[in-house]
């Protein structure tokens, strides 16, 4: 049979056991590691302005309780269904591994436009489906904690921490049920941009490797690297502007209206500007127009960087992908027999459940920041700004100079929240790539990809073991 008729989540399988062939866990485990845990359907009325009733429906999925809570966003999408939420959930649990954040896998999904939906209305079908969560038991600081996803935001991250705080008025952590809130509301500073910076940090870690970059005949570095960016959400957009500022050339951009393509470069803040003011990227000043965005796809570049929706890389369009580098900004982007194709290319494929972690690991930061109540930074930073401007001080003295006022309050700055959210994201993001590296290169692999999994099996499968659940 051909992939292309597999289903979402039995790819996600199918990927899981090429990796696990390189482990040496026994049958049973692998079989219990990569099942879904818990799959819960829910559906409900809506009542319109005119009267007529509307059946909404929507899944949380709970891939895995090796460690809890359970972690994973809730899409909004016409298109969502059951295989793909257990596939996302799937994804959730490898990639909290890799990244090394304490959580099981999770994901959630409700079967709407939110475009064709009032904004009172959408308030109500997020409301409903979060109470039709805690009915279940399906959402909760230390049991299941959502966060954005394809078609939410913070607007719908705060009606779901407000619906579980109306429920659980006595509960101290109760802001913890969710992450990707509102900063006001108890979110964190840089969840916003996190998946798209780590994207780029994945990006930086893997072009910083010379031999790999030798194999691919491109320079050491991010800096002129030809960038083509599918997708302008959330990660796609903040990627493209992350990657500008680090020195990347964005030369194509596709979206569902269709593509711009310009190979001296696109400045992505003036695109985003003009899709603004006109609704569309097409048209943009001195850039190829592409009616078809998916042959946007098949122009020559360095890093292609599927950002919007899975199954986008097949294997009809993988022989003719120029690419040298794949860095997969969404999830699922590249079916498995694509996979084989580009790989046997020479292409060098950074993996969605790494590449796309940055979300999680912030996350895991905002969980852990509304646990302890107190902002990162707050007790430290005044203190670290006195240390730093002593010892300048003692320079000047020391020297006989004088820094430079602006020079002064650049060195002296404390670490405030974003600032240590950064760096931790940053950190989380090299040890990682580094981990998935000694993988392949010990075990002799052709890709990524197979690393990570194998990263992801040896960690959630070790822990099932020490748990005792097979003895």
């Amino acid at each position: 049979m051909s992939n292309e008729t597999i289903s979402f989540f039995e790819n996600v399988n199918r990927y899981f056991d090429q990796a696990a062939f390189y482990t040496k866990h026994p049958q049973p485990l692998l079989d219990h590691v990569k099942q879904c845990n818990c799959t819960y359907r829910v559906e409900f009325p809506l009542r319109h302005d005119d009267g007529t009733i509307e059946i909404i429906y929507g899944w949380r999925v709970e891939h895995s309780h090796h460690k809890l809570p359970t972690k994973g966003g809730i899409r909004y999408s016409p298109d969502v269904n059951e295989d793909e939420v257990q596939a996302l959930a799937a994804l959730m649990t490898y990639k909290c591994a890799i990244v090394d954040v304490p959580f099981g896998g999770a994901k959630g999904g409700v079967k709407i436009d939110p475009k064709k939906y009032s904004l009172p209305q959408l308030e109500r079908i997020t409301r409903r489906y979060t109470h039709e969560l805690i009915k279940k038991n399906f959402i909760g600081p230390a049991v299941d904690v959502p966060a954005p996803d394809y078609g939410s935001g913070e607007r719908e991250m705060a009606w779901i921490a407000d619906t579980y705080l109306a429920m659980h008025p006595l509960e101290l952590n109760a802001l913890g049920c969710v992450t990707g809130k509102p900063v006001a509301q108890g979110g964190i500073r840089g969840r916003r941009e996190a998946t798209g910076r780590g994207l780029f940090y994945a990006l930086r870690e893997a072009c910083l490797q010379t031999e790999d970059m030798k194999v691919l005949g491109l320079a050491t570095g991010v800096e002129g690297k030809r960038c083509i960016v599918q997708g302008l959400g959330n990660v796609g957009s903040n990627f493209a502007i992350i990657a500008q500022e680090g020195g990347a050339i964005i030369t194509g951009i596709a979206e569902f209206e269709g593509g711009i393509f310009n190979h001296n470069g696109l400045d992505i803040n003036l695109v985003l500007a003009h899709r603004k003011e006109f609704g569309s990227i097409l048209n943009f000043p001195d850039a190829i127009n592409f009616a078809n965005s998916m042959e946007l796809l098949e122009q020559d570049c360095d890093v292609l960087v599927p950002a919007a929706l899975e199954n986008q890389l097949t294997a009809k369009n993988a022989p003719l992908i120029k690419a040298r580098i794949i860095l997969e900004g969404a999830n699922g982007p590249t079916t498995p027999d694509a996979e084989e194709i580009l790989v046997s290319k020479g292409v060098l494929i950074i993996p969605d459940m790494y590449a796309n972690a940055g979300g999680v690991i912030v996350s895991y930061f905002e969980w852990l920041k509304n646990l302890s109540h107190v902002r990162f930074g707050r007790l430290s930073q005044l203190a670290e700004e006195k240390s730093e401007n002593n010892l300048l001080r003692a320079i000047e003295q020391a020297t006989s100079t004088q820094f430079p006022e602006t020079e002064r309050k650049r060195i002296v700055h404390g670490s405030d929240e974003y600032d240590l959210v950064i760096s931790g994201l940053e950190k989380t993001m090299i040890d990682a790539y580094m981990q998935i590296l000694e993988i392949r290169n010990q075990k002799q692999l052709k890709n990524l990809r197979t690393s990570a999994y194998i990263s992801a099996i040896d960690k959630v499968a070790t822990t099932y073991d020490q748990l005792g659940i097979f003895p």
